[in-house]
């Protein structure tokens, strides 16, 4: 009978793919046994019965019998035969498994964070259609510097690092950051992670407790967010205005652990945070004992102006947490960023960095560190600033047409995307919705707030987008967009007697 049930179940298991046969005999009857058809306590058939019965040679029924017995599903007991263990339970069928073992649905947090702030509805993305342009990287020099790393690696390199990075990449990042970010760092402060997301984790694992509170600016980025809501801290807004966040009196009633910022280009609106405000803000955070997060996501690119110094080239008290990555000089998909922590308490980031993330890519962090000191990305940087500088240039032509009273571009002196504000009785997600069908990525800004209902417009991404394509899409997004603030105005006079009507518009 066993023989039987075991022969039919190799026989199915042969058809959906290649296995040893020895392998093909183990999961036969484990599978057997987990289904409850053969029962706990059962004495099985000897190794020499199953051999002649299942036409296989003894290794290989013994091979999957040991296996087995290694496993804990049976029990040999010697001079009185082969048994399945009597701890199994008695019955295990496989439907049951599937109907019970699973629980029904996502925990409280695991739904919100699938469900809220996602970056498909939120990632900006070059608004043209077809394929991301990233030309302006020196693709064939990267490849070069990691095959020579690779083929010169030496074992430490392909371990994980408890150093807080490749040595020579973080004295490049600390050279870099004083030069051209005013920031006052250490070697040993600088911590090197797979990108701004894992800093983020990081900082609200170690600085702050479940239920805590963290400052963000609203409109927020929305990874920042994610970040937050996963290790449960309690999320508390702020309104960003023309010179950046803006703490009222109100706010003080709801004091934060964590202040998460990004001062230099305000994700998405792109204000900039003035001096004044910089330096109310370290005085609000030390008069609560609170942990600034300062995310510079961008400020390589500034295409007018004087340079933006960091927040944290303004912290004489060692309360900013610098946050940087190459995602955007470089490549998204390279997934390597880095951390300015305070002295006090680099050798405990360190510690946690190496305990919950097992950080590596060393061969990768040694290439990026000669591409720094060949002088590579700073000629990478000066390439890439001066394209998207023409492609920004070439957008902001193509928009000039719709700009007015009830359209404005803001942010426009640095960063890969546009804020373009529109009426607040505008339905900027149909609207959004209405350009995706004409094959325009753009993000809704009201999608980005927290708690604010007043914000209406577009978030428009030209980063990563060939130029050709902007020149060619960027008068259809133009035309469109004028055909729907014409409607607008077209409402206007009726919004005295029906203003809930003003509230959506309708795609053309």
């Amino acid at each position: 009978m066993l023989s039987e049930l075991l022969l039919t179940e190799i026989h199915r298991l042969a058809a959906h793919g290649k296995l040893p046969l020895h392998r093909q005999l183990y999961e036969a009857l484990r599978r057997t046994i987990l289904n409850g058809k053969v029962q706990a306590g059962e004495r099985l058939p000897s190794s020499r019965d199953l051999m002649h019965d299942l036409n296989m040679s003894r290794n290989t029924v013994v091979a999957a019998l040991n296996q087995l017995s290694v496993e804990g599903y049976l029990d040999s007991r010697v001079g009185s035969g082969t048994y399945v263990h009597h701890d199994l339970p008695q019955v295990f069928k496989a439907q049951g498994r599937s109907a019970c073992a699973q629980p029904e649905k996502l925990s409280q947090r695991g739904q919100a964070l699938s469900d809220t702030f996602c970056a498909a509805d939120l990632e900006v993305q070059p608004f043209t259609p077809g394929i991301a342009d990233f030309s302006a990287f020196p693709l064939a020099l990267w490849q070069r510097l990691q095959n020579k790393h690779w083929r010169m690696t030496y074992p430490d390199m392909l371990d994980y690092s408890s150093a807080g990075g490749y040595g020579p990449l973080r004295r490049a990042i600390t050279d870099y950051l004083r030069v051209f970010r005013s920031v006052p760092v250490d070697i040993d402060q600088v911590i090197v992670t797979s990108g701004t997301q894992e800093s983020l984790g990081l900082c609200a694992q170690l600085l702050a407790d479940p239920q805590d509170t963290v400052w963000l600016e609203d409109p927020a980025y929305w990874g920042a967010v994610k970040a937050f809501m996963a290790t449960g801290l309690s999320l508390h807004g702020i309104a960003v205005d023309g010179q950046g966040i803006a703490p009222q009196a109100a706010d003080q009633a709801t004091p934060p652990k964590l202040i998460y910022l990004t001062p230099s280009h305000q994700y998405p609106t792109g204000a900039v945070m003035s001096l004044e405000r910089r330096q109310q803000l370290l005085a609000l955070a030390r008069s609560h004992k609170a942990w600034v997060l300062e995310d510079d996501y961008d400020s390589e690119f500034r295409f007018s102006g004087p340079p933006i110094s960091s927040l944290a080239g303004l912290d004489t008290q060692g309360q900013v947490i610098y946050l940087g990555s190459f995602s955007k000089v470089l490549y998204p998909g390279l997934k390597l960023g880095y951390m300015v922590v305070p002295k006090n308490l680099a050798a405990a980031f360190k510690r946690a960095h190496y305990d919950l993330n097992r950080p590596g890519q060393m061969p990768v962090q040694a290439a990026l560190a000669e591409f720094i000191d060949m002088g590579h990305f700073a000629s990478a940087l000066r390439k890439a600033r001066q394209s998207y500088g023409e492609r920004r240039q070439c957008l902001l032509a193509a928009l000039q047409p719709c700009l007015g009273e009830q359209a404005r571009i803001t942010g426009a002196e640095q960063g890969l995307h546009l804020c373009m504000r529109l009426p607040d009785n505008l339905n900027d997600q149909a609207l959004a919705q209405h350009l995706q069908h004409l094959g325009l990525l753009v993000r809704p800004l009201s999608k980005y707030c927290l708690n604010r209902q007043d914000l209406k417009g577009l978030v428009i991404g030209y980063g990563y987008a060939p130029l050709a394509e902007i020149e060619h899409f960027g008068p259809l997004l133009a035309k469109t967009l004028m055909t729907q603030l014409q409607r607008i105005q077209l409402e206007r006079p009726c919004s005295t007697k029906t203003p809930q009507s003003m509230k959506h518009v309708r795609p053309t």
